[in-house]
């Protein structure tokens, strides 16, 4: 649009700009240049419609740059955010495996067996019944090809995984979106008791939702747990179970 406008003014430019007047006292032909009058007047008006448009459209792209970049900023005070508590939660991590090595050797198979066995004996009857669906199914084939694979922050595939990655890279293998957070995950489907859990169901721990895991089958679930540890099996009981979603 800016270069039609450039164009017509550097038309007028060119002709020189003279006082209509005297174009039509020197004309040769007056009904011709009458005629190209009307012409230029209707020319003129359409060119001053496309002004227009152009100083509106110069406006809305204004407003797009300016709600851009307070998108932008909010994006990057996210990030910032987050990086802050990796941070928080690496240190935390790195403390409690300082301790965990310090144990001698029995106290830490003693600890390591607790930690994954802990609210078994309160858990309900767990079978390992069939998925209940096709795409649970291959939610399911897809989380055992991970299994082994490095646990990796904010990762969610398919050379490294977190928690919730692994649940959402899973699913994509069967077709299936799921949202990026445990928090969202757990409303990502019909929650069910989790005496009713089958291959495929996502397993939430913790009330604020914080880990989650992907029921395999007789009482145990696949996941990632944390960084330095791999995807692996675990008992459903290794740490509270909050909700289990069916998707």
């Amino acid at each position: 649009m800016r270069g039609r406008l450039g164009a017509f003014a550097g038309a007028q430019y060119r002709s020189g700009g003279m006082d209509p007047s005297l174009a039509l006292l020197l004309s040769g032909s007056p009904d011709t240049y009458l005629d190209k009058a009307s012409t230029i007047e209707r020319i003129g008006d359409r060119q001053s419609g496309e002004l227009r448009e152009v100083q509106e459209e110069q406006r809305r792209i204004g407003q797009q740059r300016l709600e851009a970049a307070a998108q932008l900023a909010d994006l990057e005070e996210s990030r910032t955010a987050v990086a802050r508590h990796k941070r928080v939660i690496e240190s935390k991590l790195a403390e409690a495996r300082r301790l965990v090595n310090a144990m001698p050797a029995q106290e830490r198979a003693a600890f390591d067996h607790a930690s994954r066995s802990s609210l078994r004996d309160e858990l309900p009857s767990l079978s390992g019944s069939a998925p209940s669906s096709a795409r649970a199914a291959a939610a399911v084939m897809a989380a055992r090809q991970a299994v082994g694979r490095p646990y990796v922050w904010g990762a969610n595939g398919p050379s490294g995984f977190d928690c919730s990655g692994l649940m959402q890279w899973s699913y994509a293998q069967a077709g299936v979106g799921l949202p990026r957070t445990s928090q969202a995950q757990r409303y990502a489907g019909r929650q069910i008791p989790l005496s009713e859990a089958k291959p495929g169901d996502l397993v939430i721990y913790r009330d604020d939702a914080s880990h989650v895991a992907m029921y395999m089958g007789n009482g145990q679930v696949v996941h990632a747990p944390y960084p330095g540890a791999p995807v692996r099996y675990d008992p459903v009981g290794m740490m509270p179970v909050s909700s289990v979603t069916r998707v």
